[in-house]
């Protein structure tokens, strides 16, 4: 796995959507981690910033007449109701 300095950390590049250091779909695994302590004291907060941020993915990786990608609320929401 890269390494990347703590002042990079795992942020999402637009308009693919993966992480800048794993190139991993965003919010991957570390990014994962990350927000769950930054949301720590306020974990109603996190889905509702997890929201905001599928519907940005939702603009850059709709295909032009298509619908969203389907897994888009399981990758970027489901899994911060269950922390």
């Amino acid at each position: 796995m890269t390494t990347a300095p703590p002042s990079v950390g795992h942020r999402y590049r637009r308009p693919s959507w993966d992480c800048r250091v794993c190139r991993q779909p965003w919010p991957c695994t570390p990014a994962k981690a990350v927000l769950l302590v930054q949301f720590r004291a306020f974990p109603t907060v996190l889905p509702i910033y997890l929201s905001g941020r599928m519907f940005a993915a939702w603009g850059d990786l709709q295909a032009p007449g298509q619908a969203a990608p389907p897994e888009l609320y399981e990758r970027f929401v489901s899994w911060a109701h269950h922390h």
